[in-house]
């Protein structure tokens, strides 16, 4: 079998990006921004980062409904076909298990890698070698492959994944090895000590597996969600699938794939990647990756702005509006049509919470 005829992109687009507000919101999250600088969108890049493996035509995008028409205006090149609109926000397991579904109407061999929107992946090359080889190893076996991403520093805002060093297996060009452990966001100690230890990897939400592997975990482990999604089995692909989808889906359980699979299978595996990744999953990780003058100074949209004696500072202010900042250091500054932050970075895992007091 030509695997490659059988190779599906699952893109995952239907988050808000509450951590970055006020830049994104409900009606403008932050995978249809430029927010890594770039003059393009991160589904515009994660888009692009998958056709040298796969054609559009095979290119899924998971939404809510309310961004059909942005996923249109951002990707005009894909069929209207492959925006999968989920009618309620249930997390990722359901979001991936309606995905399985689709697919399998489409191709019931069809092999799928699954990755969110949000993510800056600077070597490109690497990253698809690393794809193509995953596709290959969830192709002879009934497993699920994760990739995984070496820590570069303690950090408390990613789950980690431990494997087992003695229990390695080559597929292509990469080395991967079985999971051991799944570990949501740990406290810095444990951070420390992960990094340390040198068999932890962070985990990218990125998965591979067989439509058909995957579908066999839900049934095993979530079967909620399997029992729910499977009653549409006639319609997937079909005329019926919308109408099917908006008197079921909001019955799933809202839990994330993390939850209800991979702490749970058996036959999983991860494959420690060397990707320059990112998740851009706040402004301070936004920061880290951006080009800096000597004073640790990062001005998005430089405009007609007096900005002096600012060190250690992110600052992403509208081009057409004069502005004058002087003296701050470690601080998150971004300002919109709708709202103002102005935010210590150290503390900015407290930026959720808060908009959502300033929200109340």
């Amino acid at each position: 079998m030509n695997i490659q005829q059988h190779q599906y992109v699952v893109i995952m687009a239907g988050g808000v990006g509450s951590r970055f507000w006020p830049a994104s919101t409900e009606a403008q999250p932050k995978q249809f921004l430029d927010i890594a600088g770039t003059g393009k969108s991160l589904l515009r890049m994660t888009f692009e980062r998958f056709l040298p493996l796969v054609p559009a035509e095979r290119i899924i995008i998971m939404t809510n409904q309310l961004y059909e028409q942005k996923v249109a205006e951002e990707l005009p090149e894909l069929d209207t076909g492959n925006i999968l609109l989920e009618p309620s926000r249930n997390n990722t397991a359901p979001c991936i298990a309606y995905a399985a579904f689709h697919i399998r109407s489409r191709d019931p061999q069809a092999l799928m890698v699954v990755a969110p929107s949000d993510h800056l992946i600077e070597k490109s090359s690497a990253f698809v070698a690393a794809i193509e080889d995953g596709f290959q190893f969830v192709h002879d076996r009934e497993a699920i492959l994760t990739l995984g991403m070496r820590p570069t520093r303690p950090d408390t805002g990613y789950g980690y994944i431990q494997y087992n060093n003695n229990d390695d297996l080559l597929a292509g060009k990469s080395i991967l090895f079985k999971v051991k452990k799944f570990t949501e966001k740990p406290n810095k100690e444990n951070a420390k000590r992960f990094l340390a230890s040198g068999d932890f990897v962070w985990n990218a939400g990125i998965f591979l597996f067989s439509v058909a592997t995957i579908l066999t975990a839900f049934e095993q482990y979530a079967t909620d969600i399997y029992t729910i999604l499977a009653q549409g089995e006639e319609v997937y692909g079909k005329e019926g699938e919308k109408a099917f989808l908006e008197e079921y889906y909001g019955q799933c359980p809202d839990i994330s794939v993390d939850y209800a699979i991979m702490e749970k299978a058996k036959s999983i595996f991860t494959l420690p990647a060397q990707i320059g990744w990112s998740d851009l999953g706040t402004w301070g990780s936004v920061y880290d990756r951006a080009e800096k003058n000597k004073q640790g100074l990062l001005v998005q949209h430089q405009g007609a702005h007096l900005l002096e004696g600012n060190r250690n500072t992110l600052i992403r202010i509208p081009k057409e509006k004069k502005v004058l900042i002087r003296g701050l250091e470690g601080f998150i500054v971004v300002d919109t049509d709708e709202a103002l932050l102005i935010y210590p970075m150290e503390e900015e895992q407290n930026i959720k919470s808060d908009r959502g007091r300033l929200k109340a």
